[in-house]
This record gives C-alpha cells, sequence and structure tokens, in this order.
C-alpha cells in the first residue's frame, strides 16, 4: 500500500474519477466541465470525443440514449456531418441537465429498491432507486441504451422485457443482495407473466423453455436471466426453484 495514493479519516474523496462521500457519488466537476466548455461538434471525431465524455457520466443522467438520438444519424456510414437544429437542441439540453447533475445515493442495507423500466420507439431505460427516511425516492443508477436496428423490430412488450434483461445485467450485484421492487408503465411485464402460451423471445421468462425455432435459441439463451417475477416483486431463482 503507498501512503502517498492513501487518505485516511475523511468526509469525501475522489476515486476513479467520481466524488465519493456519505450522501453516495457524484460527478467529478472537472468531468461537467469539459463538457460545458466544449463548443457544437464540427466533425465526427468531435462528435465521437463528446460521446464519450457523456459515456463516463451516464449513470448520473436519465434517458441518456434517448436524449442523444437526434446524434445517431450523424454516426452512420458516409452520412455527411450536417450538425443541424435537432443536435443543437439536444446539445444545449444536455449542458442544462448537468448545472446541477443528480447526486447517485448510496443503498441502505435491508431496505427494497425500486427499478423502474421504460421502452421507446428507439431506445431502453432504467432507474434504480430506493426510499429514504423521509420516505422520498433517491436515484441509485440510471440505465439507457439505444435499439439495434434488428431490435427495433421488437413489439413493445418485447421491447419492455429487453429493458428488464439489460437492467438485470448491468445492475446484478443490486439484484444479489436486495429485493427488488419492479414498476413499468402499463404493467406489460404482469401482462406476459399471466399468458398461457408465449412465443419466442417471451417464452424463456415464464417457462424457462427455449423455442424451436432456432433464431430465437440463441438470443434467448444469451440473454436469458434466472428471475421471475412475483406481485410485483422481482426475485431471483435457479433452474432447480426460488433462491
Amino acid at each position: 500500500m503507498n501512503p502517498l495514493k492513501c487518505a485516511f479519516v475523511v468526509t469525501f474523496g475522489k476515486f476513479l474519477g467520481f466524488i465519493v462521500h456519505h450522501r453516495g457519488i457524484k460527478v467529478y466537476p472537472a468531468k461537467v466541465d469539459a463538457i460545458q466548455k466544449m463548443p457544437p461538434p464540427r466533425n465526427l471525431k468531435e462528435l465521437r470525443s463528446l460521446q464519450g465524455k457523456l459515456a463516463f457520466i451516464r449513470r448520473f443522467i436519465s434517458n441518456l440514449a434517448g436524449r442523444c438520438q437526434p446524434f445517431n444519424h450523424l454516426m452512420k456510414k458516409d452520412a455527411p456531418f450536417q450538425w443541424d437544429e435537432g443536435c443543437q437542441n439536444t446539445f444545449e439540453s444536455i449542458k442544462r441537465h448537468l448545472l446541477s447533475p443528480p447526486v447517485s445515493g448510496a443503498p441502505a442495507p435491508g431496505k427494497p429498491l425500486i427499478l423502474y423500466i421504460a421502452a421507446q420507439e428507439r431506445s431502453i431505460g432504467a432507474l434504480m432507486e430506493q426510499e429514504n427516511e423521509e420516505g422520498k425516492e433517491k436515484a441509485l443508477y440510471y440505465l439507457s441504451r439505444t435499439l439495434t436496428e434488428n431490435k427495433l423490430k421488437y413489439s413493445p412488450i418485447e421491447k419492455v422485457c429487453f429493458a428488464l434483461f439489460y437492467a438485470i445485467k448491468k445492475l446484478w450485484h443490486y439484484f444479489e443482495v436486495y429485493s427488488i421492487r419492479l414498476i413499468s408503465r402499463a404493467d406489460p411485464i404482469k401482462f406476459v407473466m399471466s399468458r398461457p402460451v408465449l412465443s419466442g423471445r417471451l417464452a424463456y421468462l415464464k417457462h424457462e423453455k427455449l423455442s424451436d425455432d432456432t433464431r430465437y435459441k440463441i438470443e434467448v439463451g444469451r440473454r436469458s436471466s434466472r428471475f421471475i417475477l412475483y406481485k410485483d416483486t422481482l426475485y431471483r431463482r435457479s433452474f432447480e426453484g426460488t433462491y
């Protein structure tokens, strides 16, 4: 252990590019300043630089993938780089959001967490929260991603299920320790779990049995998760039973 790299009896400190203190984790100010001082990107290289900076602090920004949708057409191969009004509005909106970036709270042991999931036409998102002592929900982690071309063909229910798969994969360390209450608009997950017959990607969620269609076997096998939804609470399970 190098004493020059250690700090003892401190209330906060910088760690891996973030500020860690008793309230949780927040963005290191220099990371935000670098984005605030950036001029509008003039070419693809500068746009990728912006996206790289945003990716580093994505856990603090709600629906980042959805917010950045106007940038996507500029990233396509051989597409001309034309920074239009939609791109500029998005750029300014992100900067305004970062004027007061949220603090990712530290989860309190023994208290359940709340997982919000949502699916839009071209992106999915999730938010993990927990109620504090005053009964107010505090954000722990934001997730979002853009849907690839093949996933754009998913039905709305399949997109929401994919959002659940994605959240479980990224936030598995919370699922190992805490009970999770799942919340989704219009309860599509509950609808899927109650259906007597499911097809393709969704069948595995309830029956843990892959479709005979080989197109689904590969994807479902890769993304399958050992969880079950029961009375609005998400539990982890094994193939032998709930645990």
